[in-house]
């Protein structure tokens, strides 16, 4: 017999709205359909109303967690409509911070996962270390979560020498830290037993349906924007690009802690060897009439911004697709064949954004009526 579980759009398993409407036979779940758009904000349209400069702090709200990347990815595409380079120093600051943020979001995600399989110990610990990185963000930005880093031409404040040693020694505060989490997933049963052969996605249906960032890795695809189309500084700086082949809830985790200690092994270098010089330059937004494109490697993957200037100072267009918008197409064959109890992992398991992802409205032309269309619906959508 088939039962509906539906869960959502308000759910303890849910950080944020949205809904699952699960086909299940027994324990196993047989087929699944989600509807978003309960955190739609209008923010694409918002962008077309104001200015660049004013963008950027709406920008900055797309996601609380990546609000970083997001302006690093929004100012470096006004600066190529623009025709202008920010300082190498700007460069070198916008790497420091957004490998921090990364730090932030994969220790955030390691929390909630811990929650999500009842190791509520591990999320203490994890969030402990998530202070640490907030402390470290908060000497270099003023701010421990909205960063307001960036600005277009740069960004607004150095990393002050005397900041130096005790990023440093956050940092290997940090480094001890996620070598405890790494030892702790290759050995704990409990772990072992609610993360192995769980939410699998196989290489093959990583590439088919276009999954990006640790998702995409864990499942063997080598792929990485900071090395593959390198922006900022990346191209001057060492680290690898980590990869698992399981494709299960382990090996998601376990890309994540690893990448936490690339993203150390980058502040580090960042730090060490950024030049002295300004940190922004002036640039003229009224900007003539062309488009622009920019892509950035988000906590979650590819961070894609489309941009077009009409010659004011307000653009004609700002498109956003963020990762989780990738990596939903996945999700559904990360649950077939699983059980009900995995449910809340495996969502996780792709450290989903709904807020990120709630950006597009469906209207018909003519009439005027907006449409609130399922996954499932929208895969017939035909015009």
């Amino acid at each position: 017999m088939t039962f509906i579980v539906p869960i959502g759009p308000q759910h303890p398993a849910l950080k944020e709205p949205a809904f699952f409407r699960f086909e299940v036979k027994g324990e196993e779940i047989a087929d699944v359909d989600i509807r978003f758009g309960y955190v739609h904000r209008g923010i694409e349209e918002a962008l077309q109303r104001r200015d660049y400069k004013h963008d950027v702090y709406l920008i900055e709200r797309i996601c609380g967690i990546c609000n970083v990347v997001h302006t690093t990815t929004y100012c470096q595409a006004i600066e190529q409509l623009a025709g202008v380079e920010p300082p190498e120093r700007a460069k070198y600051i916008r790497v420091i911070i957004l490998e921090l943020e990364r730090i932030h979001s994969h220790l955030l995600w390691l929390g909630i996962a811990a929650h999500q399989i009842g190791f509520n110990t591990l999320f203490m610990l994890a969030w402990r270390d998530r202070e640490r990185v907030m402390d470290l963000r908060e000497i270099i930005s003023g701010n421990r979560v909205t960063s307001a880093t960036n600005t277009i031409g740069g960004v607004r404040r150095d990393v002050k020498p005397e900041h130096v040693p005790t990023i440093l020694r956050g940092l290997d505060e940090l480094e001890h830290s996620t070598k405890y989490y790494i030892d702790l997933f290759n050995s704990d049963r409990t772990i072992l037993a609610r993360c192995t052969n769980v939410g699998i996605l196989t290489k093959d249906d990583a590439r088919k349906f276009c999954a990006v960032g640790p998702l995409a890795r864990a499942s063997g695809v080598d792929t990485d924007i900071r090395r593959d189309h390198p922006y900022a500084i990346y191209d001057k700086l060492s680290f690898n690009v980590i990869t698992e082949r399981e494709g299960d809830v382990w090996a998601k985790s376990m890309v994540r802690l690893r990448e936490i200690l690339e993203s150390i092994r980058i502040v580090r270098q960042a730090v060490k060897e950024m030049p002295i010089g300004p940190i922004r330059i002036k640039v003229n937004l009224e900007i003539p009439r062309n488009e622009a494109i920019e892509r950035t490697e988000a906590p979650r993957g590819e961070l894609f911004y489309y941009a077009l200037s009409n010659g004011t100072d307000s653009p004609e267009r700002v498109h956003v697709r963020t990762p989780t918008c990738a990596n939903f197409a996945s999700i559904k064959r990360m649950f077939l064949g699983g059980t009900v109890a995995e449910i809340p992992i495996v969502i996780w398991s792709i450290d989903p954004c709904f807020a990120c992802n709630d950006r597009v409205a469906l209207v018909d032309s003519h009439t005027g009526k907006t449409f609130n269309l399922s996954l499932k619906e929208l895969r017939k959508w035909r015009h």
